[in-house]
């Protein structure tokens, strides 16, 4: 029987989780920048809770809206909204009711998807906004 090798990980760019954590927050001041365009006022950025990392929270009119930002580099592997499956909106529900409870809000609220595709030059090349995702 062999032993076990520990083998390094799929990336073998010595960086890829910094550079990962790079694009995420690139596209959050993208997707900031596309609500306070549209007339979103931005109450919390990666606001934490026990349960994760909200990493927007808006008001548009008399709604509070929570927003989760998917970024990716390109969709050669996939799409943003690929990586929102039924957990990952469980959790959004559970991070966002937490928030609620958190700043006594009692008036409408719902969860937000930004999707985020940035080109080789980190331009943005695809922004696309879905409400009200667990509605």
């Amino acid at each position: 029987m062999r032993p076990f090798i520990l083998q390094r990980p799929c990336s073998t760019a010595p960086n890829s989780m910094a550079q990962h954590n790079a694009i995420g927050k690139q596209g959050e001041e993208l997707a900031r920048k596309y609500l306070a365009n549209r007339g979103y006022r931005i109450l919390e950025q990666n606001y934490k809770t026990r349960r994760g990392e909200i990493d927007l929270v808006a008001r548009y009119k008399n709604t509070l809206i929570i927003i989760e930002v998917r970024t990716k580099h390109h969709e050669q592997f996939g799409t943003p909204e690929e990586t929102i499956d039924y957990k990952k909106r469980l959790r959004l529900l559970k991070n966002a009711n937490a928030y609620v409870a958190k700043v006594k809000h009692s008036g409408p609220y719902r969860i937000d998807v930004i999707c985020v595709i940035i080109d080789q030059n980190n331009d943005p090349q695809r922004i696309t906004h879905y409400e009200n995702i667990c509605g």
